[in-house]
């Protein structure tokens, strides 16, 4: 079944239950039992990793809030899964958790609190990666000793503030200190979304103009040796890592390909065909014309890892999801991250 039939199959169940599911929601009675245990297997059907929250926007309408918890990997699904609702007059559906006013966000974790009137930032400047985003977060009571609860708290702040989609792409590195480590001034956290969205439309005017990166593959092959003793083959598109312009495609996808390897590590024939021919269909598949460049592969220790780099996420995310569900013979993991400089291949540089 294709993911908009899923989609389909979804809201057509949902209807049939929403006037029950919508008194449950304003009467807060048992909604755990009533609503959100009656609602996730059937999220799971269409793919795993969805979330919801719900609660009331006023007296007559209710939301419904898929989220993915910031798993780039899953935004494009619950994206999907909302543009795919029906219109009804007392829902409201929603795609990833939205922003919310500063003022109105506030946070208790463990005994400690996070407001705005706590937490401060100031932003980072990287030498030779002028476009990375690496801020630093100040919170007045932080101490290597509660650490661990002051960044949980901060990122459920900044899931809040930010909103869900934007705390996932919006921020590339950051770091949590005590006031008294500050080495710059201070800017209140009311003002981290006005430079976010600056910092967005500077580099969005800076690559306005770089378009779709010409092809001109030359691929070379590396060959090391793991810490383990193993040996690494790998087989890298070393013309793309003279790109200048590498941060217009700062997602990189890693789809990773475990098998059964032999006593150093590497893949029988039978295997060795299997993986190329998922290598082919996900280079064929992410295409320049569509935004997404084909970096390379290695192969070690019993897995074959396979790297792209994009403009955006969402497209690779649902090819090589597809790709996962349709070789199910292999144990095969997707990791989609930010690397705005392709700094993962830096092992490989040729410059």
């Amino acid at each position: 079944m294709m993911e908009k039939d899923r989609y389909k199959a979804f809201w057509d169940w949902f209807l049939t239950h929403e006037k029950v599911f919508f008194e449950v929601v304003k009467s807060r009675v048992n909604i755990e039992q009533q609503f959100f245990d009656v609602l996730a297997p059937e999220l799971a059907k269409i793919n795993n990793g969805y979330y919801f929250l719900s609660g009331m926007c006023d007296e007559n309408t209710a939301e419904l809030i898929v989220t993915v918890e910031g798993d780039i990997r899953k935004i494009a699904f619950a994206e999907e899964l909302i543009a795919a609702a029906p219109e009804l007059d007392h829902w409201k559906f929603t795609a990833l958790k939205p922003e919310t006013d500063v003022e109105s966000v506030k946070v208790r974790l463990n005994g400690f609190e996070f407001t705005k009137d706590n937490i401060c930032f100031y932003s980072n400047e990287i030498e030779g990666y002028p476009d990375e985003i690496d801020l630093t977060f100040v919170y007045d009571d932080f101490t290597e000793e509660n650490k661990n609860s002051v960044t949980t708290g901060i990122c459920i702040f900044l899931d809040n503030f930010l909103g869900e989609l934007n705390f996932a792409t919006q921020i590339d590195t950051f770091s949590i200190i005590g006031k008294n480590e500050a080495q710059k001034d201070l800017v209140p956290i009311e003002k981290l979304k006005e430079f976010l969205l600056w910092r967005e439309r500077e580099f969005t005017e800076k690559y306005k103009d770089v378009g779709i990166l010409a092809a001109d593959d030359q691929f070379s092959l590396f060959e090391g040796t793991l810490n383990n003793g193993m040996p690494l083959m790998g087989v890298i598109n070393i013309s793309l890592l003279k790109y200048s312009a590498k941060a217009s495609y700062p997602w990189i996808s890693l789809l990773k390909i475990h098998y059964q390897g032999n006593h150093e590590g590497l893949p029988q024939e039978k295997d060795y065909n299997a993986m190329n021919l998922i290598e082919d269909k996900a280079v064929e598949l992410l295409g320049s014309e569509d935004g997404h460049l084909y970096i390379g592969r290695e192969t070690a220790d019993s897995s074959k890892s396979i790297y792209f780099a994009s403009n955006d996420f969402r497209q690779a995310s649902k090819v090589l999801d597809r790709l996962i569900k349709e070789n199910k013979e292999y144990k095969i993991s997707l990791e989609i991250y930010k690397d705005k400089y392709w700094q993962s291949f830096e092992r490989y540089n040729v410059n």
